[in-house]
């Protein structure tokens, strides 16, 4: 059996579910050991910082913490023995995930789910990565960041020579 943690900032109630994503933010995982770089791949991550970022700020929404990792050594145990459904699971909601590197059927999960995987090549603080992520939001998102946006219902309206002043 896996176990997840779950660290969430709530406001007044002490048992309040995840809070409901910002209007127009990204939610955004990061991988991470030690809730200050982006230092993990997916499947050994211990942790995951988990923001919702607009292009002027950026909020700490919740840390989901994992007990069960991989060792990375490509040894898969029994087969009943599924580590990634539930880190998947715990990422439900989150737009895009930043990790340092993925497996191809975590990958194929995470779409499924739809959280848009992006592997870094080298570990980076977590500040370095929201400010690039706002720098996409800020400028001429690449086609898939667009997508991402409009599955997300982020997406900006883009004029129509049928809309009226």
């Amino acid at each position: 059996m896996n176990a997840v943690r779950r660290l969430s900032l709530v406001s007044s109630e002490v048992f309040a579910p995840m809070p409901e994503r910002r209007k127009g933010a990204l939610r955004v995982a990061i991988a991470t050991q030690d809730m200050q770089d982006l230092n993990a791949h997916f499947g050994s991550a211990r942790r995951f910082a988990v923001y919702d970022v607009t292009r002027e700020e950026w909020n700490l929404v919740e840390a989901v913490a994992f007990d069960d990792v991989s060792d990375e050594s490509g040894e898969h145990r029994a087969e009943r023995d599924d580590r990634i459904t539930p880190k998947v699971d715990a990422l439900k909601g989150c737009q895009i995930l930043f990790c340092l590197a993925i497996g191809g059927p975590s990958a194929a999960k995470l779409v499924a789910a739809k959280i848009h995987p992006i592997k870094v090549a080298e570990s980076q603080s977590i500040p370095q990565v929201l400010l690039r992520t706002q720098m996409m939001l800020r400028t001429c998102p690449p086609p898939w960041l667009r997508k991402v946006l409009a599955r997300a219902g982020i997406a900006e309206k883009k004029p129509s020579f049928e809309d009226e002043d």
